[in-house]
């Protein structure tokens, strides 16, 4: 077994004690103090997001001189950093994105940036237009690092034909030069490599019909394998090739929940072996791939984003190291040197809201780094717990509970928090928002109400064309199982959610007053028709069509602002005003609507706000706003 010795001390390592007490909303509503912490290709440096005041800068570590340079920053308004990597040890490769408005629509662009970490140039994008090409929308699309050639990506993009990408052999040391390896062709929007840097795969979407094209070794030619109708049938997802080129990786219905599959490529009928399957869940995370032999390892799988599967069982041997020796505490390694001796581990625990250490496997030293939200600890950290309830039809549904110390023993408030989506669902694990309700009071239940994603494909697609229907009669079921096995108070129950939750939360304003007092909805939809209709100005448009159903009555129906009469509760809605995914004209044609009616509503807009509350003043903003709205209209917490 791996001897691993933890040291305790570290310059940027914060803990902080904190009383079990009501905390300061900058507690939870700041962006984690470090994230995305990332070792170079030779393990020297640690690169690393560190937020600061609203302000995110990309740090990078030198462990072997101790210092830490900053080199590049965003506030957060005109551009969000969503990931980095390390192209080689000289440079990282920054992925940015971007708000935009034009022609009366709203989306977002994104691109892709090389910085030397030296500061010897400055930040540049990877790849640009060329004189007759298009702008195109997204910019950032790695399909390969090409690790035999550090200087070099490929990546697509669709600069002749919008929508369709052609892939390019991208030169790092270059400003824009790039060979085209493979012509975009018709409906493929996505492509992928095997392990020899080979553009394979190709992903279509025909309106509503999906397909992958494959391009066979041994013919040379490229043909369909796989071909079916979106919601009609379960998904059939590649993975990843193995090292065998003729190896595909693959996720696909078995016995009723997606698993883990390896496709003999080089038989017509394209046989599959069961690699892993959990007869309860979903296996909904990608591969994980070792970097000394370029061949799948495991597989991300877990009640944490980071926690894994191991297939190999000498990598399985270490997790298990790592577990002993940090007990009791989520171990999950995020990021390997290419030898693999070098790494970095984030933790979670009933101590650490997320903490990162750097270890070696060399010298058996495990040091920790820094705290995700230093403030949070064993004194006041709560955690979820996992539970399940009967929907009215008899259905069984799951929910995970955060549980308040701070509430009363009996007539206790609490809040019904159903996530976005519809098609995702909520895990165990550190959430900064239950927390911090949880912090307040308030009992928060969160529902993986039906047609919420990790159950199944039947499971899943209980969402289709049922907005207003069943999934919010399961929310109704969960208030009334949490008021009679909790000690809560059923006339003093709020919901609160964000997107399809926001939705969820004007509908029961709407329609299941007897259960709610109160509803608040971040970022909502409330209104169907309009979500369909301003649907047509984007690729995906007949798939939308599909999902929520394109009847005009049932749409209205199933729409929170066509009610705004019956509402006679009191209603909070927050949108950030360049909002992309769900469009703040939602929010605000329903707040026009209750005031129309004269209903108690309040009405938060966010400067620069976007759907995910990426501004660090936004995020406080909001929490504090709720915990004021909830004060005001449930039962004052002693």
């Amino acid at each position: 077994m791996a001897r691993i010795i933890i040291i305790i001390l570290l310059s940027l390592y914060i803990n902080s004690p904190v009383s079990a007490k009501v905390l300061p909303v900058e507690a939870y509503g700041k962006l984690p103090v470090a994230n995305q912490m990332k070792l170079s290709p030779d393990g020297n440096l640690i690169a690393f997001i560190r937020n600061h005041e609203g302000t995110s800068y990309i740090g990078v570590i030198d462990r072997l001189k101790k210092t830490t340079d900053f080199v590049t920053y965003t506030d957060n308004k005109k551009f969000k950093i969503d990931w980095f990597r390390w192209a080689n040890n000289e440079m990282l490769l920054i992925s940015a994105h971007y708000p935009v408005h034009r022609m009366l629509r709203k989306y977002t662009e994104a691109r892709l940036y090389k910085l030397r970490i030296d500061g010897s140039e400055k930040m540049r994008q990877v790849s640009q237009p060329k004189n007759g090409e298009r702008l195109a929308q997204y910019q950032n699309t790695i399909i390969d690092m090409l690790p035999n050639e550090p200087n070099h990506i490929l990546m697509e993009i669709d600069y002749k034909n919008g929508n369709y990408p052609d892939v390019y052999k991208i030169d790092l040391e270059s400003k824009n030069s790039r060979n085209r390896l493979v012509r975009g062709r018709e409906y493929i929007s996505h492509w992928m490599t095997d392990q020899q840097h080979r553009v394979r795969l190709g992903f279509g979407i025909e309106k509503t019909r999906i397909y992958y094209s494959l391009f066979d070794l041994e013919s040379k030619k490229w043909r369909r394998i796989w071909d079916y109708e979106i919601f009609d049938a379960p998904d059939i997802t590649p993975l990843g090739f193995g090292l065998n080129p003729n190896k595909l990786y693959i996720r696909a219905d078995h016995q009723g929940r997606y698993a883990i599959f390896t496709v003999d490529l080089t038989k017509s009928d394209l046989p599959r072996t069961l690699v892993y399957a959990d007869k309860d869940y979903d296996i909904e995370g990608s591969l994980i791939y070792s970097r000394l032999n370029n061949d799948v390892i495991g597989v991300y799988h877990g009640e944490s984003e980071n926690s894994k599967v191991y297939f190999n069982p000498d990598y399985e041997k270490f997790q298990q190291a790592l577990n002993q020796a940090i007990p009791n505490t989520s171990t999950n390694i995020t990021s390997f040197s290419d030898n693999e001796r070098q790494y970095i581990l984030h933790t979670s625990s009933a101590e650490s809201a997320g903490r990162y250490y750097f270890g070696d496997r060399d010298t058996g030293e495990l040091k920790p780094l820094i705290d995700e939200y230093p403030q949070l600890n064993q004194t006041n950290l709560i955690g979820k717990t996992k539970h399940t309830y009967q929907a009215r039809d008899g259905l069984t549904i799951e929910a995970y509970l955060t549980l308040s110390e701070h509430a009363p023993a009996k007539n206790r408030p609490a809040i019904i928090m159903p996530h976005g989506g519809p098609m995702s669902r909520i895990y165990g694990g550190f959430d900064w928002f239950s927390e911090f309700f949880a912090n307040r009071g308030y009992l928060v239940l969160e529902p993986n109400f039906r047609g919420s994603s990790g159950y199944g494909f039947k499971f899943e697609m209980s969402s289709v064309k049922s907005w207003g229907g069943a999934m919010q009669t399961d929310l109704a079921d969960a208030a009334t199982w949490l008021s009679s096995n909790y000690q809560v108070d059923k006339n003093n129950i709020c919901i609160v959610g964000a997107s399809y939750g926001g939705y969820a939360a004007l509908m029961a304003a709407a329609k299941q007053q007897d259960i709610f007092k109160c509803a608040v909805s971040f970022a909502g939809v409330s209104d169907l028709e309009y979500l369909v209709r301003k649907s047509r100005y984007f690729t995906n448009h007949k798939i939308v069509k599909k999902q929520i159903g394109d009847d005009a009555d049932v749409l209205e129906q199933n729409s929170p602002v066509n009610f705004a009469k019956n509402i006679n509760i009191p209603v909070m809605l927050i949108h950030g005003d360049l909002d992309t995914v769900v469009p703040i004209e939602h929010s605000q044609k329903m707040y026009a609507a209750l005031k129309d009616h004269d209903k108690e509503a309040e009405y938060i807009e966010l400067e620069n706000g976007n759907h995910h509350l990426s501004i660090e003043e936004n995020r406080l903003k909001t929490l504090s706003s709720i915990e004021n709205f909830l004060a005001k209209h449930l039962a004052q917490v002693k």
